[in-house]
């Protein structure tokens, strides 16, 4: 029969740094989100926007950095706009931040009135059915919160035809429609010499303009960057926001907003020769020195940055020095070629650096085969979150009382999830 376990010995209290140490050991990874860069951001988007308004588009949990904490920062530095996909995003966003006004994307269906109403926020209409439903609505409730008129001037997506368009506008010129803005979606922003830019802003120039005193809206994240005819009284910057290039034909104007750092659970030598990974299709051209880090797709670092014996994958940042990809990346784990390192540089333990230290998500995403939004939107649960808030790590929350001045600072909040990671197989 098994004897019980002996209890474990409890040590006195924590320090802040040590307890924010402990909570960490038990990720495989580590995001931060430094919403000070995000704020820079948006203030320099506001800036090349003016005088039109800089709202924020945090659809998607603000592209994967969390649309509780970027909406609280950016309504305290200034945004009074935001727009998100669904109610639940809107619902999860009122929440955080009252006062600003809200926008959902994703349009408005027979029966969702009452949630609109209850958090305030606006269906963004793309359908004449949808605008019946929604005056139904407001004609039975005498709700008069608002909503977005969305034409299609080019995407063949969502929006109203010109035709439909055109037709409702005896509406607004009746005056009391409720229509608060009027807005359109560029097919190809980031390509400066696209010539459906041009063929789309006059479009919506036209019909806009026919909107008598309704705002109007065109330019996302790389619209705003077309100039000053395609700003009209609101942009609608996304992923700008979140350090992706909305002039990709040029340098990146935004500042890098995420930072993933990767544990390293073991270090292995092989010999030249010898495979690495499933289907063995990296093989070691020397004595090779290897980290195997508690990262992969499954936490949204994609398979197809995998390496194999003709085709150099991904970089890691090791002890601040590049070291590439080894093998297939796995749905837990990484093997990354650290020979090249000084010996004893790193050990088990240690943290690596995916993205930051010079890998862009730009990069990652070119390594991926895909675009920046896709690579912060698919970035996993799994990771510690950490948010940045002031020249150094802090809490969101607000400040000790006075009384504790000259006090160590506190840990920057962690956002944990409900289970710990499970260990890596």
């Amino acid at each position: 029969m098994a004897s019980a376990p002996k209890s474990i010995p409890q040590s006195g209290p924590l320090s802040p740094e040590a307890d924010q140490a402990a909570a960490l050991a038990a990720f495989g990874g580590v995001l931060t989100v430094d919403l000070d860069a995000i704020i820079a951001n948006w203030r320099k988007l506001e800036k090349t926007a003016v005088p039109a308004e800089c709202s924020a588009v945090i659809k998607a949990d603000a592209y994967g950095c969390g649309a509780e904490q970027v909406s609280r920062a950016l309504s305290k530095a200034g945004c009074k706009t935001f727009f998100v996909a669904t109610i639940e995003e809107a619902r999860k966003v009122r929440a955080a931040v009252p006062e600003p006004t809200i926008y959902v994307l994703g349009g408005y269906f027979q029966n969702t009135g009452e949630h609109y109403a209850k958090i305030n926020c606006r269906p963004v209409i793309g359908d004449l059915n949808e605008l019946a439903e929604w005056d139904v609505f407001c004609r039975r409730t005498g709700w008069n919160g608002g909503a977005a008129v969305h034409i299609d001037t080019g995407m063949n997506r969502l929006g109203l035809t010109l035709s439909e368009a055109q037709a409702i506008i005896p509406r607004i010129n009746a005056g009391d429609h409720g229509i608060t803005l009027v807005m359109s979606h560029l097919v190809s922003a980031e390509q400066l010499n696209s010539p459906i830019n041009a063929r789309q802003l006059a479009t919506f120039r036209s019909i806009a303009s026919e909107f008598t005193g309704v705002p109007a809206a065109l330019a996302n994240s790389s619209g705003i960057f077309l100039g000053a005819p395609f700003q009209f009284d609101l942009v609608r910057p996304g992923a700008a926001l979140y350090g992706v290039n909305p002039t990709p034909e040029a340098d990146n104007p935004m500042q890098q907003v995420v930072d993933l750092k990767a544990r390293i659970v073991q270090i292995r030598s092989i010999e030249r020769g010898e495979t690495v990974g499933y289907g063995g299709t990296w093989t070691a051209r020397r004595p090779t020195k290897l980290a195997i880090i508690a990262v992969g797709y499954a936490d949204g670092y994609f398979r197809a940055a995998s390496s194999n014996d003709g085709t150099r994958g991904a970089d890691v940042i090791v002890a601040g020095k590049r070291c590439p990809v080894a093998g297939r990346i796995s749905m837990d784990l990484i093997a990354i070629d650290i020979t090249d390192l000084p010996p004893n540089a790193v050990r088990r333990g240690h943290m690596v650096t995916l993205l930051g230290e010079g890998i862009t998500v730009d990069e990652l995403a070119h390594h991926f085969g895909t675009i920046g939004y896709e690579v912060l939107t698919s970035l996993g649960r799994r990771y510690a979150r950490v948010y940045k808030d002031g020249n150094v790590e802090e809490p969101l929350t607000k400040p000790e009382p006075a009384s504790n001045a000259g006090q160590p600072p506190s840990p920057p909040s962690i956002e944990q999830p409900s289970a710990l990671p499970p260990l890596p197989s």
